[in-house]
């Protein structure tokens, strides 16, 4: 198994590198379609937030109100250190989970996490980091995923900053032209992970 991280701050693009990557062949572990699997009816993560933040969190149909919740923490940094208490350990859990379950393979796995520069983790073989100017990634989150403005910026401030997740890329992906553009960078992107591969 060869394992490449695969970060960049929120609004980067990140998702359609990841989608680009699996597409290539590679087994993609992405910590935010994780932390929704957690959060389902049922689980255990689900309930721990329900205990800590009330039943007004969850929607008529029992599922996670996710604007409500993001309400609640983004203002209060202890509730968000409550949150992350609850949810972060049960990701990682998962994560080695999932990785552990490929580590026998000789295929590429992409470790597709927001805040994998935060988290210290340094145990890949390489590190993508999707970049984009950080108004850019405001507008895209206000255009396409119905962002307040205020809200994203807050949630970016949150983040490591872009300097900070390029000091530690070993390959950038440059998101801020057409999909045209992205598709060519991943081809870039995927013959580099051939070559550590191969090396």
């Amino acid at each position: 198994m060869l394992l490449i991280g695969l970060t960049g701050g929120i609004g980067s693009g990140k998702s359609s590198v990841a989608e680009r990557l699996a597409a290539r062949g590679a087994a993609v572990i992405d910590a935010d379609a994780i932390t929704k699997e957690l959060q389902q009816p049922g689980q255990l993560v689900l309930a721990a937030m329900v205990d800590r933040f009330g039943p007004g969190i969850l929607q008529a149909d029992g599922s996670l109100d996710r604007q409500r919740v993001a309400g609640i923490v983004f203002s209060d940094p202890a509730a968000l250190a409550d949150l992350n208490a609850i949810v972060h350990p049960a990701v990682a859990f998962e994560i080695v989970r999932r990785t552990d379950a490929l580590a026998a393979t000789d295929g590429v796995v992409i470790l597709d996490v927001p805040l994998l520069v935060e988290s210290g983790r340094d145990d890949q073989a390489g590190l993508i980091v999707v970049d984009v100017d950080p108004e850019v990634a405001v507008e895209r989150l206000v255009a396409h995923r119905g962002f307040d403005a205020d809200d994203a910026r807050a949630r970016m401030a949150r983040q490591a900053s872009r300097e900070e997740r390029l000091a530690k890329a070993d390959f950038v992906i440059d998101n801020s032209g057409t999909l045209e553009d992205l598709d060519a960078q991943v081809d870039q992107a995927w013959t580099w992970i051939q070559e550590l591969r191969a090396a």
